[in-house]
């Protein structure tokens, strides 16, 4: 009895950490479900070397767990992880209208015209940014309504 008791204690316990909030710092993951103090730079960094390390940021991207959540227009599986790891630079590149990040996704999107790519994403930067804490799913939706 003990251990049927002690079983559905743990299956609750790990149950409320996947509906637990993701910090939007250091993105999804294993690291971001079990660290969940984000209150000083060390503790942002085990989250995120977590979540880089043990690859499962990665799985919870294509997968849609670990706190991640899947786009609704599937891209490739390199644009989604790009994205999810680069949110704060292209935020920037993208109000700029270039830069490196930004061509890098063009090239993992496939687009031809780079150039045209850049300038209607600067354009509908808006609407692909929706707000401050934005979700990686949400900014690959955005881009794919307002460019592709």
């Amino acid at each position: 009895m003990k251990k049927i008791l002690i079983s559905l204690a743990a299956i609750i316990a790990l149950s409320s950490t996947a509906f637990a909030g993701v910090n939007s710092q250091t993105g999804c993951g294993l690291g971001s479900m079990i660290i969940k103090d984000d209150s000083s730079a060390v503790l942002l960094a085990l989250q995120a070397t977590t979540n880089a390390t043990s690859g499962n940021q990665t799985f919870g991207i294509t997968s849609g767990t670990l706190g991640c959540e899947k786009t609704k227009f599937v891209m490739n599986e390199r644009a989604e992880e790009f994205v999810a790891s680069n949110m704060d630079i292209l935020a920037k590149e993208i109000a700029f209208g270039h830069g490196e990040s930004l061509d890098t996704l063009a090239e993992l999107l496939m687009v031809e015209d780079k150039a045209q790519f850049s300038a209607a994403l600067q354009y509908n930067y808006n609407s692909i940014y929706t707000s401050k804490n934005v979700k990686m799913s949400d900014v690959l939706d955005n881009i794919s309504t307002t460019s592709l």
